[in-house]
């Protein structure tokens, strides 16, 4: 059985210099913890619409003519061909595409089934979803036939699920092709903002939705989504969002086997960066070293022969860390670079503008764009089946407190006290083993 090592080293400067601590307690506030979560909801809707206008436009090596090339920060507002495949190609320029507050965010399938499964957990008063409650998931909220927003891995495991077949062996090599595409990305990012410091636990509850689809690098891609998301809640001494971000981000990277592509394209995103190149260089080069001349057994066509790799795992996850590195921890300019680098743009850019949203907070958001924008959240155009198919940011972040509760009193061994989730330290370094069965993953046990 193959072992993965997975150490979070939190230096003891970090831990006694959380403003929202005491020697031996993490104190974080509820309150503000729910502007955070509807920031994320904010945020990924932004960033998922913004992006959506340039979804496939450019994946590097062309279908039928189209796709070849790439943009550059200088097509930022305007736009010079229509996209591949999409609905949105009626769009003529590469802007901020925002829901005022006399408006509705549109669910999408970035964003609809973390949805699905916030409203699973509840349901089932259950942190970490059996392969049956996942399956009844999924047959009641998605649509059988028409159009029903899913694509690749997704929509293989439905059809699977639909012959009778659970996770994790939905996303079996053997019985899906697609095991290494973008899908789990897509969908499990908000497990690490269920276990707020401790990532270990968000990784034990996501272990599940994450096979559901995903295995191998696709999956541990995932699993490094979740740990930023989940130091995101620690305070530190960092200067500014830009230092703890790169922070987050070096943390992360220890789950990606060094051997990996996936960690072979992080490094040498990193490594360009620090070179002073620019994104544009630096994502060019990344396609042809990896796309184009496959290194690092990188090989497209074995992953995705449907668009030359366009929803693979691998090259979306590359240009992810791209948006991550020369954004620079600012909100705007993450979401330009992630919705002009190409591929599944509106991918990456609905992951880091839901964790950048989760960082400054709703309200924060809401300045930048000197605008009221829409909180309402129309689930139901692309999934079906809830009590409410229009919902709201704020009830999504008090379901999401709701999750924390249970995670902070069952699983933290903490306490709730005015306002407040009250939970021991742990240890200043820490390692857990994940191994290719469901880990039982519980945070040490506090005297």
């Amino acid at each position: 059985m193959r072992i993965k090592f997975f150490s979070i080293i939190v230096l003891f400067l970090f831990l006694m210099s959380c403003s929202n601590s005491d020697n031996r307690n993490f104190i974080i506030n509820k309150k503000e913890y729910k502007n955070k979560l509807e920031g994320f909801w904010l945020g990924q809707s932004i960033a998922n619409w913004t992006g959506i206008i340039t979804e496939m436009d450019k994946i590097g090596i062309p279908i039928n003519g189209k796709g070849e090339g790439f943009y550059t920060y200088d097509n930022w507002g305007k736009k010079d061909e229509p996209n591949i495949w999409s609905e949105y190609s009626n769009y003529n320029s590469i802007d901020f595409n925002l829901a005022k507050s006399d408006s509705i965010w549109g669910s999408d399938d970035d964003t609809d089934i973390e949805y699905m499964y916030q409203e699973l957990i509840l349901e089932n008063n259950n942190l970490k979803l059996r392969p049956e409650q996942i399956r009844d998931g999924w047959l009641k909220h998605i649509k059988p036939k028409e159009q029903n927003f899913l694509w690749v891995s997704n929509q293989r495991a439905f059809d699977l699920m639909l012959e009778g077949v659970l996770p994790p062996q939905t996303s079996s090599p053997e019985n899906n092709e697609y095991y290494e595409m973008i899908d789990a990305q897509l969908t499990t990012e908000i497990f690490g903002l269920y276990s707020p410091i401790y990532a270990d636990y968000g990784l034990s509850m996501a272990y599940l939705p994450i096979r559901t689809v995903a295995r191998e690098n696709a999956a541990w891609i995932s699993e490094f989504y979740i740990i930023m998301h989940s130091l995101a809640s620690l305070e530190t001494d960092h200067i500014d969002v830009k230092e703890k971000f790169f922070w987050m981000s070096e943390m992360a990277r220890k789950i990606l086997p060094n051997s990996s592509y996936s960690a072979k394209m992080y490094d040498y995103v990193k490594s360009q960066y620090n070179l002073g190149l620019s994104w544009e260089n630096t994502r060019d080069s990344l396609n042809t070293k990896f796309q184009v001349n496959s290194e690092y057994n990188y090989n497209w066509s074995k992953i995705d022969k449907s668009c030359n790799g366009c929803f693979a795992a691998g090259i979306n996850f590359g240009a992810s860390i791209i948006s991550l590195f020369y954004g620079e921890g600012n909100f705007k300019e993450t979401i330009k670079i992630a919705t002009l680098c190409g591929w599944d743009s509106d991918n990456p850019a609905s992951t880091w503008g839901g964790l950048l949203g989760f960082m400054y907070g709703k309200k924060e958001i809401q300045k930048m764009f000197n605008l009221q924008l829409s909180n309402k959240y129309n689930i139901h155009r692309t999934r079906i089946g809830f009590d409410n198919p229009v919902d709201d940011f704020e009830s999504m972040a008090e379901k999401g407190l709701l999750i924390i509760d249970k995670v902070v009193t069952e699983k933290y061994r903490g306490h709730i006290k005015n306002g407040n989730w009250i939970f021991k330290k742990l240890p200043t370094r820490y390692t857990k083993d994940f191994v290719d069965e469901p880990p039982d993953i519980e945070p040490p046990k506090i005297d």
